[in-house]
């Protein structure tokens, strides 16, 4: 065998899945994992400085958060928070089913993931609207300390602009995340489906999932936050 094909078989040229920079499959699959860990790591912290901030606001106006809390639609959450929890769950059943190379089952588990996705943002489209009809915004825009936005004879005092400034910031960022999962999640099915996935080349679901995961943990800390706690 020529030093060309020898060098060629060690990079792994063969190898339609295998970067050029990469000598195996194995490290091209370690590396691209690690690589989305530390991605995590670097949106867990821009979202630590997010909770530090509402657990300095909240501690300053412990009533006020409390009494805005209130206004929030908990079976709304709650539901969104099943609907995250059980995505989270076919997320992972299309890691398994892209390792042992079932392409049906990877594909229908990744348009599952998608639709519960889509769910979560259509019910927070409904909460957002809800609150933009009873005056519940952030800042100035806020209305619902004025008697035409009480609710049940009670009207929340102007402070609670603090409290719907958090929840907006918090949970808009957690919706972009949501989107951009969705790409992700998009583009490892599309890869799927042109039978670029295979039980020895399942990076891409792999990747998709993780940063799926992620997604759902930050609802898990967002829906007792904000919708029970207060």
């Amino acid at each position: 065998m020529s030093t060309a094909s020898s060098t060629e078989e060690k990079h792994g040229h063969h190898n339609p899945f295998l970067a050029h920079h990469f000598d195996t499959p194995a490290q091209q699959f370690e590396s691209a994992k690690f690589g989305m860990w530390i991605f995590i790591c670097t949106e867990i912290l821009m979202l630590g400085g997010l909770f530090v901030g509402y657990a300095i606001l909240r501690s300053s106006e412990p009533e006020v958060f409390h009494l805005a809390h209130e206004r929030l639609d908990k079976v709304m959450g709650a539901v969104n928070t099943i609907v995250l929890l059980f995505s989270s769950l076919t997320a992972a059943l299309a890691v398994r089913q892209s390792q042992v190379g079932d392409k049906k089952g990877t594909t229908r588990y990744l348009i599952i993931t998608l639709l519960c996705a889509c769910v979560f943002l259509v019910v927070k489209f409904f909460e957002y609207r809800h609150k933009f009809h009873d005056g519940l915004l952030p800042g100035h825009y806020f209305l619902a300390h004025l008697p035409q936005y009480a609710h049940h004879g009670h009207v929340l005092p102007y402070r609670a602009n603090m409290f719907f400034g958090v929840y907006f910031v918090m949970t808009g960022i957690h919706g972009l995340h949501v989107l951009i999962g969705m790409g992700v999640l998009l583009w490892a099915l599309k890869r799927n489906e042109a039978g670029r996935v295979t039980k020895e080349h399942f990076t891409p679901v792999e990747i998709g999932a993780l940063y799926w995961h992620l997604v759902d943990l930050v609802w898990i800390y967002l829906f007792p936050l904000l919708y029970l706690v207060g």
